[in-house]
C-alpha cells in the first residue's frame, strides 16, 4: 500500500482524535474503558499539534490511516525521555489500515526525525503489555526492551519501555 507520512492538517484533528481514541478503546487498552481520563488526551489532537509534532499516515487516496505524536527532548509531552532522547506516543492505526504497514511507516518517520536531529542519542517509547502487534514492529526496527525504565501511568497499569540507540 502506498502510504505517505506528513504533519497533521487542522481539518484532520478531529478524525485523528477519533481514530486514536477508538484504537485504544476498541482494543481494550484503556484501564477504565470509556470512562478513562486518558481518552480525552487521545482525542486532543489540536493541543498535541501545538505542543508537540503530530504525524499522520495517509493512503494514496488521502484517506487518514493513523497517526503518532513525536516528542522532541525537553518537551512536556515526554513521559520517559531524557535530555538526549526523543520519544513517540499515541501511535494509532485505524482498524481498516492494520496489517498494511501503516504503524511501521509511522514509527520509521519518528526514527528518521530523531536521527535527523543533532544531539539525540535514543528514541524511546512506552507501551502496554497487550500491544503485541506494536511490540513486533518495535523489535523488527531494532528497538530493545528497557525493563529498568518500566513504569505505571496509574496504579495497576504497567507500561513497558523500549529504546532505539541512534
Amino acid at each position: 500500500m502506498d502510504i505517505s507520512i506528513r504533519p497533521v492538517a487542522p481539518t484532520e484533528h478531529r478524525p485523528l482524535g477519533e481514530i486514536t481514541a477508538h484504537a485504544y478503546l476498541d482494543d481494550g487498552l484503556l484501564h477504565f474503558g470509556a470512562d478513562d481520563p486518558y481518552l480525552e488526551l487521545l482525542r486532543d489532537v489540536p493541543r498535541r499539534a501545538v505542543e508537540a509534532e503530530v504525524l499522520v499516515a495517509a493512503g494514496a487516496d488521502g484517506q487518514l490511516l493513523g497517526g503518532v505524536t513525536y516528542v522532541s527532548p525537553g518537551n512536556p509531552w515526554a513521559d520517559i525521555a531524557g535530555p538526549d532522547e526523543a520519544e513517540f506516543r499515541m501511535l494509532a492505526v485505524a482498524r481498516e489500515a492494520r496489517g498494511l504497514g501503516t504503524g511501521e511507516a509511522l514509527v520509521r518517520a519518528c526514527i528518521d526525525r530523531a536521527r535527523g536531529t543533532e544531539g539525540i542519542a535514543r528514541l524511546v517509547l512506552s507501551t502496554t503489555p497487550d500491544m503485541h502487534g506494536a511490540h513486533r514492529i518495535y523489535r523488527r526496527l531494532g528497538f530493545v526492551r528497557t525493563p529498568e525504565r518500566d513504569w505505571e501511568a496509574v496504579p495497576g497499569l504497567p507500561l513497558l519501555t523500549y529504546s532505539l540507540s541512534l
